[in-house]
């Protein structure tokens, strides 16, 4: 998941948020509800509050600071565009064809991709095929570690918040059973505020931070294919293959509905 720039908004994370806000509260509503009663501060205080203090705790600081900058990303994540890199790697490819390696060298500087620069410069000095997998296995390696690394964050999240939720109606309930005796209306209400936090819980758990961590795999898991696809391309460049043999191959490291036949 690229650090940095801003991609396009990503509608099915809004959508499912709000669909689920809706199925929720509204059934709750539907049946009667009022939803004045759902947002008890004491509840919602214990639950947000000790969610954060948990997360703060087993986070270094930095990459705690930097969770408004990932919900950004799993709303407007960066667009990798495979077909597009795999284009440019067939371009470059009818380049090396025609004019060796070397003919390469004087576009480098104008590649935007700074992993397709790093891997078609590598190419251009000699390297080795072994050792620019072997360096482009390394950086991936890296950039697979942090980004599951920020999506940890969030799942951590989701395992703290239900935890919090039993803590704020545990505490409801000793309250409640420490003014027995009183009305018994008064202590039904007690009970059903105690069950708010556990509420609370359980909806930011499963509707906002599994989610979220496991749509910034899937947005890790898109960048690594583009990843992927520029190391064979390049390979395939110093192999001297064909530009239509090369095109084939990365199509083929793509989902059967994106692979394309004879280049169309």
């Amino acid at each position: 998941m690229a650090e940095g720039k801003g991609g396009k908004f990503e509608f099915g994370t809004i959508a499912g948020i709000t669909l689920g806000l809706a199925a929720i509260f509204g059934s709750f509503v539907l049946e009667g509800g009022k939803m004045g009663a759902l947002f008890l501060l004491p509840a919602m205080i214990i639950v947000f509050g000790g969610t954060i203090a948990t997360s703060m705790i087993g986070t270094p600081v930095d990459m705690f600071m930097k969770i408004p900058k990932f919900l950004m990303l799993a709303c407007f994540p960066p667009k990798h565009s495979v077909e597009g890199i795999i284009q440019a790697v067939v371009e470059y490819s009818t380049t090396a064809r025609k004019g060796g390696l070397l003919a390469l060298e004087s576009g480098l500087a104008d590649i935007e991709n700074p992993f397709l620069k790093k891997m078609l410069g590598l190419a251009v000095d000699g390297t080795s095929p072994e050792i620019i997998r072997e360096i482009a296995d390394i950086e991936m390696a890296g950039i697979t570690e942090r980004h599951h690394a920020n999506a940890n964050i969030f799942a951590k999240m989701g395992g703290y918040s239900p935890t919090m939720g039993i803590i704020g109606t545990v505490m409801g309930l000793i309250q409640t059973l420490a003014n027995a005796g009183e009305d018994s209306n008064a202590l039904i209400h007690h009970i059903a505020s105690a069950f708010i936090a556990t509420l609370w819980g359980v909806f930011m758990a499963n509707l906002i931070f599994l989610p979220i961590s496991d749509r910034l795999k899937s947005i890790h898991t898109e960048e690594k294919t583009s990843l992927e696809v520029i190391v064979e391309g390049v390979i395939a460049i110093q192999a001297g293959e064909s530009p239509t043999i090369t095109r084939t191959k990365l199509y083929s490291m793509l989902p059967a509905k994106k692979q394309v036949i004879d280049g169309k």
